[in-house]
């Protein structure tokens, strides 16, 4: 039962993951395609532009004819994204604490 309340929550943290992984990767190798970025990290190419296509949306990373880089943003997002989950785990705990009371 308690794995169903947090099945969403599992899967939007796993969706997070691939998208911060997508980022340095792309960082680290730009320009690059996605082909490329499928072999560099092990995640299929379909999963690599579904990831790329929404970081594309968020302005985090930019299309070129060469492959894709990172947008200026990509430190911001970063900082963002850190304080973020020091919110969530804030909020877990919150909750984590209420299951003894």
């Amino acid at each position: 039962m308690g794995e169903g309340l947090l099945k969403g929550t599992m899967s939007e943290l796993d969706l997070i993951d691939r998208h911060l992984l997508m980022l340095r990767a792309t960082k680290e190798n730009q320009p690059v395609g996605i082909i490329r970025l499928s072999e560099i990290t092990g995640i299929p190419r379909h999963k690599v532009r579904y990831s790329l296509r929404l970081l594309e949306k968020d302005g985090l990373i930019i299309a070129t004819q060469e492959g894709a880089k990172v947008s200026d943003r990509y430190a911001d997002y970063l900082r963002e994204l850190e304080d973020s989950l020091d919110a969530a785990t804030a909020r877990a705990a919150e909750i984590r604490g209420k299951l003894r009371e």
